[in-house]
């Protein structure tokens, strides 16, 4: 008598799985593989798992079917093979699952302002009764603990789940944190990048954030390791890229769109904020001169299709507040104030019309060659 497959599949349509109650053949246990070479049979059976239970009693089973409905003369001992499926990848847990919105504030190159803007945009939020929080990025040049008079803080732990979690310090509505924390204010940061990456990861997913409509992160000027780590560990809601008007700065903003639009990246950029537009001194509010050119990030927003979200005015309020821990924000009838509160509005329909057109940013992956 001449074996075939076909023997084989109905012979062990009789073996039923222990635990399923169905045979292995509907089950789909039976690999596509069957070889017979004279009396000779072999195949393979697919397990979810090498240690799976079951797959010595299956096994015997089997050799028990083709022995009893193919022909005891069927050599199969020694020749059923295990295989293990592959596991489909699972998604990994969202980090920070009770922050709503992750916005980065970035800009192509430093001194444009970048913190003052995030820092003021988050208490701009925070008077307008949004949970905020704002994490400082710029792990070599942390600036926001001054800009919120929190130089000597140092952040408590608490056990949350088994797990020490990083309080943040809150000031002005605000939770912040920064590696300004942490480390002597006096001291140069000397760090590799690997190191400084890690702080960030530490800072994002130990800190102990809680319930928040907005984290805004202030990154640092430029395109770097940090810029990178920050996409790779969360979903960043969208960006915010901060330019002053002058065709110099306006060439690094151009970059730093690219950046966060590119295909591997892919945050959606809500928009440009322009500071330092023109200069209006406090004996003359009305008054404005335009000292590093006029209308640059419009021309750019128009150029590249994004919002301009708002422009904002050199005053010398602007610098005493972030000099002395007390942002422009805090005073909504001044002239920076009205600016920062109007930006703030911006700030939020832009986030809510991207949330409505677009699905949530994904992280992005990390790949080795």
């Amino acid at each position: 008598m001449s074996f075939y497959p076909q023997l084989v599949i109905d012979a062990l349509k009789h073996v039923v799985h222990p635990e399923k109650e169905k045979d292995i053949v509907s089950l789909g246990m039976v690999e596509d593989d069957i070889r017979i070479d004279g009396k000779r049979i072999s195949f393979s059976l697919k397990f979810d798992r090498a240690n799976d239970p079951f797959i010595s009693a299956i096994r015997k089973a089997s050799v028990q079917a083709i022995k009893k409905y193919v022909g005891e003369d069927a050599e199969i001992e020694g020749n059923i093979f295990i295989k293990v499926n592959p596991r489909a990848p699972q998604p990994a847990p969202k980090l920070l699952p009770e922050v709503k919105n992750i916005v980065a504030v970035a800009s192509g190159k430093g001194g444009v302002g970048k913190s003052t803007v995030a820092a003021n945009l988050a208490v701009a939020l925070a008077r307008m009764g949004y949970k905020v929080g704002l994490l400082d990025a710029d792990i070599y040049g942390p600036s926001i603990p001054k800009m919120f008079h929190t130089e000597d803080a140092r952040p408590l732990l608490r056990k949350v789940e088994g797990k020490d979690k990083i309080i943040p310090v809150e000031k002005y509505g605000v939770k912040i944190l920064s590696i300004g924390y942490f480390v002597d204010p006096n001291d140069a940061l000397v760090w590799r990048g690997a190191m400084a990456t890690n702080a960030l990861k530490q800072l994002i997913g130990d800190g102990d954030w809680g319930e928040l409509d907005y984290l805004f992160i202030d990154l640092p000027p430029g395109t770097s390791d940090i810029h990178l780590t920050a996409v790779q560990t969360i979903s960043i809601t969208g960006a915010v890229i901060v330019s002053t008007p002058q065709d110099v700065a306006l060439a690094d903003a151009r970059k730093g769109i690219s950046m966060f639009t590119g295909e591997k990246i892919n945050v959606p950029v809500l928009g440009l904020v322009e500071n330092m537009s023109w200069f209006t001194p406090a004996e003359l509010p009305e008054n404005k001169y335009y000292i590093f050119g006029e209308g640059g990030c419009r021309r750019l927003a128009e150029e590249l299709n994004v919002r301009l979200l708002g422009q904002i005015p050199i005053v010398q309020s602007i610098r005493e507040g972030g000099d002395s821990g007390e942002p422009s924000a805090l005073n909504p009838d001044s002239i920076t104030g009205k600016a920062f509160t109007m930006l703030g509005e911006e700030v939020v329909k832009a986030v809510e019309e991207r949330n409505q057109k677009l699905p949530p940013t994904r992280v992005v992956e990390i790949t080795r060659k």
